[in-house]
């Protein structure tokens, strides 16, 4: 099968992003699955009912969460009746799922939302939460497994990788907006440490520069807002998986002025 997955999508212009690239791509790189993850992409801040068909409408299949996922009302009620998932690290009680299965080109996929400790709000062991889950799965036949591990800390990412090589297909983190120059297979495990955000690219994290220079240089915060005018990009990861293991990697950096940038992961002998 061949997933792809797209990072941290901030509002609008991530949105029109993913309405003017994505169905060409699925077509032209013959996606089988598209994850993607949601929790920006409303005004910045968790995700509508109206946004969430809008982006199912351009091709995507399942989408994951993070710190911001509760941040729109309207998120428990998707959790019912859409394919929307929040961080699985969550206490049980909470609403929602942090892990679904998926017929996949004729094979069975797991996706598999996280979310790290550094700077998050409280929550479970990721770590052994991700231990465990992966194990449930392993016993029920599913080799294939991917993980959108939310998280500030690259250290954390990085040793959820050493946890897991070898055991699942790929582990790619979100949250800092900002992409990492490390795509990488590693024990038929394909991992990046950040894809980055799909959105603006020529401001701070996809938001307006104007309240983030101002806490920078006074301490006074204020709301971060979407640019009306920006650059954009989308960052999309597209993995070949086959029995559980990434066999092959790349990463598209895809610019609204038709630039594209192709990076392929490299192979941990």
């Amino acid at each position: 099968m061949k997933i792809a997955f797209i990072g941290d999508i901030v509002g609008r212009p991530g949105r029109d992003m993913l309405k003017n690239y994505l169905p060409k791509l699925k077509e032209e790189e013959n996606i089988d699955f598209v994850i993607a993850n949601y929790e920006n992409a409303s005004h910045g801040f968790g995700l509508t009912t109206k946004n969430c068909n809008e982006l199912f409408s351009y091709g995507v299949d399942v989408m994951t969460g993070g710190n911001h996922s509760w941040d729109k009302k309207d998120v428990v009620a998707l959790f019912d009746s859409h394919e929307i998932l929040r961080p699985y690290n969550y206490p049980q009680e909470v609403a929602g799922k942090g892990c679904r299965i998926y017929d996949v080109a004729g094979e069975r996929l797991a996706v598999l939302n996280l979310m790290g400790h550094y700077g998050m709000p409280y929550c479970d062991n990721a770590f052994r939460a991700a231990k465990e889950q992966v194990a449930v799965l392993h016993a029920e036949g599913v080799e294939n497994i991917f993980i959108d591990f939310h998280a500030e800390a690259t250290s954390e990412k990085r040793a959820m990788l050493m946890l897991l090589e070898g055991a699942v297909s790929g582990i790619i983190g979100t949250h800092t907006h900002v992409s990492s120059d490390d795509f990488q297979i590693v024990n038929g495990t394909a991992y990046l440490t950040d894809i980055g955000l799909t959105g603006c690219r020529d401001n701070v994290i996809g938001m307006d520069k104007k309240v983030p220079l101002q806490q920078f240089l006074t301490g006074m915060k204020g709301h971060f807002d979407i640019p009306k005018k920006c650059k954009k990009i989308l960052q999309i990861a597209i993995m070949q998986i086959d029995k559980g293991k990434c066999l092959d990697a790349y990463k598209l950096k895809i610019f609204d002025d038709e630039r594209v940038i192709k990076t392929e992961a490299w192979v941990e002998s």
